[in-house]
């Protein structure tokens, strides 16, 4: 079953999406799927461009060539698109309102919410769909760590 690590009250959820993409793959050696709207994954990958040389990331779009999706480490895929078609199964990161189309094919997890009204609201609903399906929710809040 996969483990959901449910990251909430963040400041800065597209930043931190970037460091925890970064060390899943320099510290971990995972490869990741990083799902939500085209804004936001417009900003994660110029985030992931301006990192130094010694911490780049490989990373693509959904769209990209099989080959380029298959070699590279992080794949950025556009809420709504089924996350189960891409080759990696390791890391979903959704940043999306909705719940990933196909996230129980990946080992982990990790949703990200905001500390904004509207995107706290719908996290809950996200939060609920997981534990009405029998996950295991690993919480971690921002709030208290600050």
């Amino acid at each position: 079953m996969t483990e959901i690590g449910f990251h909430y009250n963040a400041r800065d959820k597209l930043n931190y999406a970037c460091r925890l993409v970064r060390k899943a793959v320099n510290t971990r050696g995972l490869r990741v799927v990083v799902v939500g709207d085209a804004r936001s994954l417009d900003v994660v990958d110029a985030a992931l461009w301006q990192l130094s040389p010694v911490d780049f990331v490989a990373h693509c779009r959904d769209d990209a060539p099989a080959h380029v999706v298959a070699r590279s480490a992080v794949v950025l895929s556009s809420q709504g698109a089924d996350a189960a078609s891409l080759p990696h199964r390791e890391m979903l990161v959704n940043l999306g309102l909705e719940v990933p189309a196909g996230f129980e094919r990946y080992e982990r997890m990790i949703d990200i919410v905001s500390d904004e009204a509207n995107d706290r609201q719908v996290g809950r609903s996200r939060w609920r769909h997981y534990a009405d399906r029998g996950y295991t929710i690993q919480p971690h809040d921002f709030a208290k760590s600050s």
